[in-house]
């Protein structure tokens, strides 16, 4: 098993009945405005997670689609749990900027996905996270990049 301890509590409480919403809850608890959405962490790997959203209406907008703002958080949480089980232990992340691109209405559920290479974590102002969010019929609804700005941990006082 990995020692890293969202990949831990991930596969841990997968194998509970509804363990991914359990893990979901506790993720969202940890930013509180993640659960604006709801964010069901359907899939969580290194350098990998997939989050689903429902189109309901809190998070709808003035057409009846899902609203893209939801749509980014739905992308920034996949992103932040991609982040944390994905980072060497030495390093450490904050999210640097986001460009997103509204390519189709988002008309149904969500998919979103954030995803980098496993070779990517270094020390840098700008590691790029692909990211994108899917309706129900794969088309692709938001498309764009989540840069991080990642350092050094400080040195612990002993």
């Amino acid at each position: 098993m990995s020692d890293n301890y969202l990949l831990n509590l991930y596969r841990k409480t997968r194998r509970i009945p509804k363990g991914r919403e359990l893990f979901s809850l506790i993720f969202s608890r940890k930013a509180p405005y993640f659960g604006t959405v709801r964010p069901l962490i359907a899939e969580l790997r290194p350098n990998y997670c997939e989050v689903h959203i429902k189109k309901r209406k809190a998070v709808e907008n003035h057409i009846g689609t899902v609203h893209v703002i939801a749509i980014c958080n739905a992308l920034e949480a996949a992103m932040g749990a991609m982040a944390e089980a994905s980072i060497p232990k030495h390093l450490r992340w904050i999210p640097k900027g986001m460009d997103v691109r509204y390519t189709a209405k988002a008309n149904s559920d969500i998919v979103a996905t954030a995803e980098v290479d496993a070779d990517a974590w270094e020390n840098g102002p700008d590691l790029p996270v692909t990211v994108t969010a899917r309706r129900d019929d794969g088309t692709v609804v938001v498309a764009g990049t989540i840069y991080l700005w990642v350092t050094e941990k400080p040195a612990r006082d002993a």
